[in-house]
């Protein structure tokens, strides 16, 4: 009885230990799954807001310049050139549009023979009233006339997406400007005509008024949008070549496109 009763008394303290001991374990996997779970929500909340911010700096990059719509023209320099001579600029179309015109937000109008008319400045939200416009006419349209200075590369990718998806064709008339971000527009067509004195013409986005990001998020924001306009310009079956132009000119000039530039490149089709 005496050895059965040390053997309890023994045994008790070594159950309540294990005992103590299973809880203490519970409630470090509990407290190990606690904080794996939270820093999972905290990682992914970091990226969608990474996503939203860059996607916000995206929306951000735009291209008017608007107290002068028609640029000068610029011939980015070549890397066989040397010394110390600029390459001559080449001859700026002749635009014949009232500057008043480019100037203002673009209109979205419908004239006769399917022909849909855009004109003016893509601003942030033009690709929604365009959206809505077509929404209601889409059955009516034949082509898209363009006459713009750009503006908004979120909104023109989205336009000349929504062109693609429904099968439209573009169109730039002698003596419109189709300029900035307008040509990525103009490539949704499914069909991509332009007069022989049509202005079109590329340069390097940038963002107007107080830009509060620093220099990384400005050039991330920046890498992110020539991603995408890219991509895009690939999907759209245009050589992406021809963005290296764009980056090569300086937001206060353009580099207007000759016909012989607008075929090889694939912008306008044969």
């Amino acid at each position: 009885m005496t050895t059965g009763s040390s053997g309890n008394r023994i045994s008790r303290p070594l159950a309540s230990s294990a005992s103590w001991i299973r809880f203490f374990d519970d409630a470090r996997v509990l407290k190990f799954a606690f904080y794996a779970l939270l820093f999972g929500v905290i990682a992914t909340l970091f990226n969608d807001y990474r996503e939203l911010a860059r996607e916000e700096a995206f929306k951000q990059q735009i291209m008017p310049i608007r107290d002068q719509p028609v640029l000068p023209s610029h011939t980015p320099r070549t890397i066989e050139q040397t010394g110390d001579d600029e390459p001559e600029d080449r001859e700026r179309p002749a635009v014949t549009t009232d500057r008043e015109i480019l100037n203002q937000p673009m209109t979205i109008e419908l004239a006769g023979d399917g022909v849909l008319k855009l004109a003016g400045s893509i601003t942030q939200g033009t690709a929604t009233a365009f959206l809505e416009k077509t929404g209601q006419i889409g059955e009516y349209i034949k082509i898209i006339d363009l006459n713009s200075p750009g503006g908004s590369v979120y909104d023109a990718l989205e336009i000349s997406s929504a062109i693609r998806e429904n099968g439209w064709n573009t169109h730039v008339a002698d003596g419109n400007l189709c300029a900035s971000s307008c040509p990525l527009v103009f490539a949704g067509g499914k069909e991509r005509k332009a007069g022989e004195n049509a202005a079109i013409g590329v340069h390097q986005v940038f963002a107007v008024g107080d830009d509060t990001r620093s220099n990384s998020e400005a050039i991330s924001g920046t890498q992110h949008t020539t991603a995408q306009i890219t991509r895009h310009l690939e999907t759209m079956d245009v050589d992406p070549v021809l963005w290296i132009h764009a980056l090569e000119t300086p937001p206060d000039k353009l580099f207007y496109l000759n016909r012989e530039e607008l075929e090889k490149f694939r912008l306008v089709t044969k």
